[in-house]
Parts: C-alpha cells; sequence; structure tokens
C-alpha cells in the first residue's frame, strides 16, 4: 500500500532532499509552506521546481490548529517530518529576539496536540540540533550527553523534545527526534558560511567578483552532506519503537579547508581571493561540537556516504552551473 508523508519545511534543504528521497520510495507527499508563499516565486521554490508537480502544498499558518487538523485528517499522513523552524541563531545576546523561541516552539506544540487531540496514528519526526548542545562538551557527542543550549533556537528545539518525549512516553505516540549536526548542501541558502564560499568560487570564477570576505576561517565543524542526513531521518521513522538518534559524520573540518577544496576545485588559489574582515566574527560563536554516531550505526545502520570532499566538489559543481547560465 502506498504511504502518504506530510512535511513542514518542506521548501527548504532538508524538506526538499527528504522530499526526493521518499517519491523515490512511491510515497505520496505532502508539505506545509508559510500562508505568505508564491507558487511563481522563484525563491520559494527553486529547490523544488524539478519535482514539485509531483508533491501537494498546503499553506498554513503556526497557530492555526484548526486548519492544521482538518489537513492532518485529510492528508492522514503515515508519517510527519517536522523540518519548519526559523534558524537565526543569537545566543542569547538580544533580549527582545524571541520570535525564534516562539515560532519554532509553538508550530511543534500545535502539531502534537493535533496528533493527540484527533487520536491520528502517524509516526512523528522532529528535527533536533547540535545547539541543543553546549559549547563546553570537550568529547563527542552522544544521545547522553546533557542538553545546555546557548540560544533561543537551542532552546526552542529542546523545549519542543521533552514536550515530544511527554507525549511518547505519556500517550505513546510513535515520536522521534533526530539529532542535527550541521549539514550542507548546493540548496543551502548563501547566508552560511559554506554556500557563501561556493558561491563566490563560481562567481570568481566568471569574473562576477574579485573577493570573498570571511571572518574566522579556523572556525570547525561536523560537517555532513543534507541528502545523507535525510535518509538517517526516514530511517528513524521505519522503526517498530520510536529512539532519538544523534545524526552527524563523528569528523571535523574547518572553514579553511572547506575553502581551499572548493577553491581548488575550480583551479584557483583560495590564499589569493579571501579577505579576512573581523566584523563578520561571530562573539559567541560555538565551539567545534562532533557527533558520536555509534548508535544510529548499530541500530539502523546509518552512516554518512558523501565525505567532506565531495561535499564541496557537489557545492561548486551546482554553482558553477548556476552562474554560467547567466
Amino acid at each position: 500500500m502506498r504511504k502518504t508523508a506530510l512535511i513542514t519545511g518542506i521548501t527548504g534543504q532538508d524538506g526538499s532532499y527528504l522530499s526526493e528521497l521518499l517519491l523515490k520510495k512511491n510515497y505520496k507527499v505532502h508539505g506545509f509552506v508559510r500562508r505568505n508563499y508564491n507558487s511563481k516565486n522563484l525563491k520559494s521554490n527553486w529547490r523544488i521546481k524539478s519535482f514539485k508537480k509531483k508533491i501537494f502544498l498546503h499553506k498554513v499558518h503556526i497557530h492555526d490548529e484548526e486548519k492544521i487538523k482538518n489537513l492532518i485528517l485529510k492528508i492522514r499522513p503515515n508519517e510527519i517530518y517536522h523540518l519548519a523552524a526559523q534558524s537565526y541563531v543569537d545566543y542569547f545576546k538580544k533580549v527582545k529576539k524571541i520570535n525564534t523561541f516562539d515560532i519554532n516552539f509553538k508550530f511543534t506544540k500545535t502539531i502534537l496536540q493535533v496528533i493527540k487531540k484527533n487520536n491520528i496514528n502517524t509516526r512523528f519526526f522532529f528535527a533536533g540540533s547540535s545547539e541543543m548542545y553546549s559549547n563546553k562538551i570537550n568529547s563527542k557527542i552522544d544521545e547522553n550527553c546533557r542538553f545546555s543550549p546557548l540560544s533561543n533556537y537551542g532552546l526552542a528545539k529542546l523545549k519542543s523534545f521533552k514536550l515530544l518525549k511527554i507525549f511518547r512516553e505519556k500517550y505513546g505516540m510513535h515520536a522521534s527526534m533526530g539529532i542535527l549536526f550541521n549539514h550542507e548542501s548546493p540548496r543551502k541558502d548563501t547566508s552560511f558560511v559554506l554556500r557563501k564560499i561556493s558561491s563566490s568560487v563560481a562567481q570568481i570564477k566568471y569574473g562576477l567578483k574579485k573577493k570573498i570576505k570571511l571572518g574566522d576561517i579556523k572556525s570547525e565543524r561536523d560537517w555532513g552532506h543534507a541528502k545523507d542526513f535525510v535518509k538517517a531521518m526516514w530511517l528513524i521513522c521505519q522503526q517498530k519503537k520510536p529512539d532519538d538518534f544523534i545524526i552527524g559524520t563523528g569528523k571535523i573540518h574547518s572553514v579553511e579547508q572547506f575553502a581551499k577544496l572548493a577553491f581548488n576545485h575550480a583551479r584557483l588559489d583560495y590564499k589569493k581571493y579571501i579577505e579576512i574582515d573581523k566584523t563578520l566574527l561571530r562573539k559567541g560563536d560555538s565551539r567545534p561540537r562532533v557527533a558520536n554516531i555509534n548508535k544510529i550505526k548499530k541500530k539502523l545502520k546509518w552512516k554518512p556516504i558523501i565525505t567532506f570532499n565531495n561535499l564541496a566538489k557537489d557545492m561548486v559543481d551546482s554553482d558553477l552551473k548556476r552562474y554560467n547560465k547567466r
């Protein structure tokens, strides 16, 4: 029997890759989009344009519980992947910046309440984040490490997870969390540093740009490819019993390493094109957090396939094609 999936954040990086994966597995795929979503706006659709006609999109407001309820009852999804989140990371520096927390937590709460109140038989996946942890953990992070978020984004993820656990343990809901470490791709927004680099490499290659301004190029992260991560999300939803898993690579790389790989792939010397801009140094920036993926490797037989080197090549190749058409 053909399965049906509902994805929040379907037009984002993870939502688009997950949609493609599920379509290949013959799922019927539905997605929630914002009320101001414009189907003709390229900025809103560029990640999903190649398969947009194969999926079903529904406009919702995060506080409109009645409409969300009616849609979920109509769609009757076998699986719900809750990926939507405002990803601004503010490190509690701006006291008035509560919008990130408000949006991310309330949307999760609304969906969980709809599932519970209407006794909807579905498997729920929640996208957690490494931002739920402190930046003072010296060892690799596993599922037993204590949460201690430093941003409203991380706090909203943690509060959402605590609510998820209540629904799972008290009401028997099949609700799981994947704790996602940094993951990139050609579909990442250019406001994120690796995509900023790959995009700049292509522009420099074609003479559209002369330099790229970066902050701390020694900054390190556990970076993987989004394609690998969405496969892990799907596997988590296939378990008989719900559970929570760290999703990462277990390896750490620097911004400078990525820049070198990206420029080299375009046959350019990265040192000639990078300009360090101290205004781009982010105060309160988190230290490297590294994933311990032993649990997901052992229990779900998942491990990342795409290497850091191939991640850089994929992103640069995609941007070279994009700018070559201009």
